[in-house]
């Protein structure tokens, strides 16, 4: 097929899904009366979607934890009836159709609908809930968007709450004239923790991440016979419950992180005592400590490839090593990323804005 058929075809194709990106990425219709005091609510945006995503998850949990300390909030979705059920819960939900926000009520909006901010009506006062910085200016067009896009001209922002420190650099550099304030990730100690016995031989890892760069590594792992006698372990479409057990079951766990808000697999894996290698994906910086880790310098195949087959070694001179690291990461993690370290975190966010 000659050029001149292939880019009119694949530029159709592309306009098309960027279409429907947008499309999702456009907030429901949402009633604002100014003239109403309101209930003084604090409503979090979702969007339906009932496939596992830790995004989702942080937003029922800050509801929930609020509703807790005596804060009336609720997750706001499109589709009456609609809730996330890939993990249990009890949180309050309520259909944009069904609430009008009123002077006291506050939105808050996933970093997600950047794009459709504008949609939002503009006497609204508003949050935007940035879980990942570096996605940000998805879909935000550049010649035709006023500098500062997306939160440039959007009324009633008062400020962005993002979940990790190295986010927050990022933002506050880009939004110099905005409020940053970090709501902790919670690793959920009842769901992930280290087993009672030893893991088996078997390394975990997440496929949703870096494709090319997986397949390359477990290529250069299992030609220099790294992987004899282990079990590779793909870990996706999963509910919490089931994440954990298989984290659990996994001695090493490769992270394939790339430019994330926080990177929850990681931490997941070493709050269940597995011994992490692999990409930092930038924000996990904030927990990656060589202590009881391998972080490898961003896209650095080799490295990595090396760093594990070290990790691999030392493992069948002596497993103890690993799961001591292993152990140790856990307790990091878990004394850190808690719910009442986020219960708190909202708190003073929220109160600040009341």
């Amino acid at each position: 097929m000659s050029n001149a058929i292939v880019r009119p075809v694949r530029d159709a194709v592309q306009r098309a899904v960027g279409s429907r990106d947008l499309r999702r990425r456009t907030p429901p219709a949402i009633r604002h009366d100014p003239g109403a005091s309101g209930a003084n609510t604090i409503y979090y945006l979702s969007p339906d979607d009932n496939s596992p995503a830790g995004g989702i998850r942080n937003l029922y949990r800050h509801v929930d934890l609020l509703n807790e300390a005596g804060v009336e909030a609720a997750v706001l979705h499109a589709r009456p009836g609609f809730r996330v059920d890939w993990f249990a819960n009890r949180t309050r939900v309520v259909a944009a159709r069904e609430v009008t926000l009123g002077r006291s009520d506050l939105l808050v909006v996933p970093e997600f609908y950047g794009p459709g901010l504008g949609a939002l009506p503009p006497g609204c006062r508003k949050v935007v809930f940035n879980q990942n910085a570096y996605h940000t200016f998805a879909r935000v067009p550049f010649a035709t968007t006023v500098p500062g896009a997306p939160y440039a001209g959007v009324g009633g922002v008062e400020a962005l709450l993002t979940v990790s420190q190295d986010n927050a650099a990022l933002l506050r550099y880009a939004f110099p004239d905005i409020a940053v304030h970090i709501a902790r990730v919670v690793v959920d100690e009842r769901v992930f923790h280290p087993a009672d016995g030893p893991a088996g031989r078997r390394i975990g890892y997440m496929p949703r991440r870096r494709a090319d760069e997986q397949e390359q590594l477990l290529h250069l792992l299992r030609g220099r016979g790294c992987l004899d006698g282990w079990e590779l372990v793909a870990i996706d479409g999963l509910t919490e419950a089931q994440t954990a057990e298989a984290l659990r079951g996994c001695a090493v766990f490769l992270s394939f992180s790339e430019r994330e808000g926080f990177g929850l697999p990681p931490a997941e894996a070493m709050a269940s005592g597995a011994y992490v290698v692999g990409f930092t994906g930038l924000a996990g910086r904030d927990y990656f400590d060589p202590g009881f880790c391998t972080p490898v310098a961003e896209a650095d195949l080799l490295a990595f490839a090396v760093a594990v087959e070290q990790v691999l070694e030392q493992h069948r001179k002596d497993p103890e090593v690993l799961a001591t690291a292993g152990r140790a990461a856990a307790k990091q993690i878990l004394a850190h990323y808690h719910e009442a370290g986020l219960r708190a975190d909202l708190l003073e966010f929220f109160s600040a804005l009341r």
